[in-house]
Parts: C-alpha cells; sequence; structure tokens
C-alpha cells in the first residue's frame, strides 16, 4: 500500500481557484484522445456549480489561513509519505479558542493566520464552511463534525457553549471517564462521522481518565472525478525508478501550468466545486524545492496562468493513513504557550488547563473513480499543575515523488494538501 502526504489543509479559503480560472462549468466540446474523438459528458443541470460568497477581508483571511497550510505542510512533511487535515485542525482549534485568553489566544489567532481578526473571524468562516461546504456538488460528499466530551465533575463556561453551539454545532457532552466506556464512544464517534475511514482516533495508552476534556473535529471527502481514468489502462508501473505502482491512465484536455520548479494539473471533481492539483517537480527539482515556493499568494498565481492543454496522464492510484502527533508542530508554529502550565484557557471551563494532547488521524483513498479522505482532529484538555509542559499532448508523468491539493474552488479553501512518494 503506498502512502501519501495528505495535507487536509483545514485551512481556511484562499483566493485561489485551482480547478477553474472564473466560475465557468467543464468544457462539452469534442476533443482528441489517445482513445479516439469523444465528446466530454454534458454538465448535469441539476448539480448546477455554486460558489461560497466571501467578503474581501474573508478572502484575505483565506490567504492567510492558507499561508498556515503551507507552513504545517512543510513541518511534518519527511521522506516518508504522511496526510494531514489543516482544515480539520482548524475546527478544532478555532472551537477551543473561544476558551482562550490573552496571549494564549494571540498565538493560536495567528498560527491560523486571522491574527487581528482574532476568533470571532475564525468562528463565522468556519460556520459558513460548516454550513455551505457540504450543498455545493450533489455529486461530492463533504461532511464537517464537531464535539466536545467533558469530564465530570468538570464544566464548561456558559458563553463557551454557546458559541460552540452556534458556529460549530458542536454540543458538549459529559461523562464519566473512568466508566470503560468513554474510549469506545470517541473512537465510534470518529468511525460515525467518517464514513468508516477513522475507526479509531485514540488507543487505549493515549486515552487518559483523567483528561478535563476532549474536543474533536471530523472532515470528510469523496469526490468522482469529473473525467473517470479507464480501468482497462491502469497497469504496473516503476515509481522513482525503483518502487512499483498501479498508474492510472488519460488523455484529456486539462488546466495545466508550467514553472521553473514544476507542473501543475487540476483535475475536478463532480461539477467543478472540488478539484485535486497535482505539483510534479521537474526532473531537477524536489518536493522541497516547491513546498519553499508556496505561500497563499503564490497558490493564487499558480492558479491564475493554468490553462487549458491536451495531457498525455500518468497518475499512481495509492491509498494511505497517517497519524500525526500535532503538539511539537503546532508549538514551532508559533503557540507554544497553549501546551504548557502558563496556558490562559480561562473561558473554556471551571478548572485551569492546557493542551496536552494534539493529533490527527487521516486517510485517503484514490482510484480511476475520484477520492475518498478523512481526517479526525483530538484535543486534550488536561488540568493544569506544576508538573505541565490538437496540440502535441505534454507529457505529464507523475512517476516521481510530487504534491496534491485538494480544494473548495469559489473560496480556494485548502482542504487537504499531499505528497506521494511511492512508499
Amino acid at each position: 500500500m503506498k502512502t501519501i502526504i495528505f495535507l487536509a489543509l483545514t485551512t481556511i479559503l484562499s483566493i485561489a481557484t485551482s480547478c477553474k480560472s472564473t466560475n465557468t462549468k467543464p468544457s462539452t466540446s469534442n476533443i482528441t484522445t489517445e482513445e479516439g474523438t469523444k465528446p466530454e459528458e454534458p454538465m448535469n443541470d441539476d448539480n448546477e456549480l455554486k460558489d461560497i460568497q466571501l467578503t474581501k477581508t474573508e478572502r484575505q483571511l483565506v490567504n492567510s489561513n492558507n499561508d498556515f497550510a503551507f507552513n504545517l505542510f512543510r513541518a511534518i512533511k519527511g521522506k516518508k509519505s504522511q496526510l494531514v487535515s489543516p482544515l480539520s485542525i482548524t475546527y478544532a482549534l478555532g472551537m477551543l479558542n473561544n476558551g482562550a485568553v490573552g496571549e494564549t489566544q494571540r498565538q493560536i489567532n495567528e498560527v491560523l493566520g486571522f491574527g487581528e481578526a482574532g476568533a470571532d473571524a475564525i468562528n463565522e468562516f468556519c460556520m459558513k464552511m460548516l454550513k455551505e461546504c457540504p450543498n455545493l456538488d450533489k455529486s461530492t460528499k463533504v461532511y464537517i463534525a464537531n464535539t466536545i466530551y467533558m469530564n465530570k465533575p468538570y464544566k464548561l463556561k456558559s458563553n463557551f457553549v454557546k458559541k460552540a453551539q452556534k458556529y460549530y454545532n458542536a454540543v458538549p457532552e459529559t461523562r464519566n471517564f473512568g466508566d470503560g466506556k468513554t474510549l469506545d464512544v470517541i473512537n465510534k464517534w470518529a468511525n460515525d462521522h467518517t464514513e468508516g475511514m477513522i475507526p479509531t482516533i485514540l488507543n487505549k495508552d493515549e486515552f487518559d481518565p483523567s483528561m478535563i476534556s476532549y474536543l474533536l473535529n471530523a472532515l470528510y471527502f469523496k469526490g468522482t472525478w469529473a473525467n473517470k481514468f479507464n480501468e482497462g489502462r491502469t497497469s504496473e508501473e516503476l515509481f522513482n525508478e525503483k518502487d512499483k505502482v498501479m498508474m492510472m491512465k488519460m488523455s484529456k484536455k486539462l488546466r495545466y501550468g508550467n514553472n521553473d520548479i514544476f507542473q501543475s494539473l487540476d483535475l475536478p471533481y463532480g461539477n467543478g466545486a472540488y478539484c485535486m492539483t497535482v505539483l510534479l517537480p521537474h526532473r531537477d527539482k524536489t518536493v522541497d524545492d516547491v513546498l519553499a515556493s508556496l505561500d497563499g499568494k503564490r497558490w493564487n498565481e499558480i492558479s491564475r496562468n493554468m490553462r487549458s492543454a491536451l495531457i498525455d496522464l500518468k497518475l499512481p492510484r495509492f491509498e494511505t493513513k497517517s497519524d500525526i502527533d500535532l503538539k511539537e508542530v503546532m508549538s514551532n508554529l508559533g503557540m507554544p504557550l497553549a501546551f504548557t502550565g502558563r496556558a490562559n484557557f480561562d473561558e473554556f471551563c471551571d478548572t485551569p488547563s492546557f493542551i496536552d494532547l494534539m493529533k490527527q488521524v487521516a486517510r485517503i483513498k484514490l482510484d480511476e473513480k475520484g477520492t475518498e479522505a478523512a481526517a479526525v482532529t483530538v484535543i486534550g484538555m488536561r488540568k493544569t499543575s506544576s508538573a505541565a509542559t490538437p496540440e502535441k499532448p505534454i507529457e505529464f508523468y507523475a512517476d516521481r515523488d510530487f504534491v496534491y491539493v485538494i480544494t473548495e474552488q469559489s473560496t480556494g479553501a485548502i482542504f487537504f494538501i499531499g505528497q506521494f512518494t511511492g512508499k
């Protein structure tokens, strides 16, 4: 089973429109391919493309949050493929951030890219995405869910509960964490809200009955390619000149870009509301070179410079799962205070607390039909103590390490970003 780094950038919207330059529908013109001249399937009128409307300020915040997405991906990327969802992190931290005060909240705001706009802006963005993302494409499933489990006898602040319910649709549940059942309840919630892709978010060693609370976000995505691959053309080929992968193939007119570091290619889902963008380094470049060149502004430029071209495409079929400890990563990104005994979450509950556990489990399946991906982020809060811390086809052969990004198109929000290394 091949792995990939999949950055469920829970990030917030970027002006970038990775799979469309404007809100245009996929072309219905005939094109010549290796399989002959075939008309593309017409757009289903019952699945009209919809946009999420953003204010100018919201678009600026999206850019900043996409900066967080790329920063996060650079921080977790290693030689081995992994997968992470920044958007899921944004939801989990955004919800908890309503309980943060002072410097603790300022650091969280800065890391997520909201700066002076603060917790209220994060709340509004998350609420808008929560309500509208599931309804943009009838052929693409998007679920976003949040919840809070509270340990007896600790109590949440009333204002925190109101915001959790209003902006995150999260209804806190109080349980006795020592009842021997709470771990199963938490894992069942993760399983139920990811269509079974994430059956376990915490194992027995990670679950601690003495925790004050566990806050969770689940993000699920299932999209069908607008242009499906022909399974009959899939065959085994070498990846990085050494590893064997099942390589899918297609000759199609697709949105394409090229610069001095990498080629870029858009693969839309359904009606075009969501899209995967593949970033393939030139043979004298690396994934590190690609990532070093990316931020929110650059991401927008990449999309604007893409054009329609006939592509001879090869793309690996793969599936992977990752389990990432986020405490050190998020601390290094600029919010170290939240993980120490000096954290100030006075608006969260009636007991001084800090983040003692923060992790994400994510999984993706990519094949000839489409993509299914899910991520669950969990934050464990502990009581503070003194001990705490007709053209010629352009060859686009993804036969070496590459990066990919899945976005919502009208906002440019990055849902996932990943790397496939064949390992």
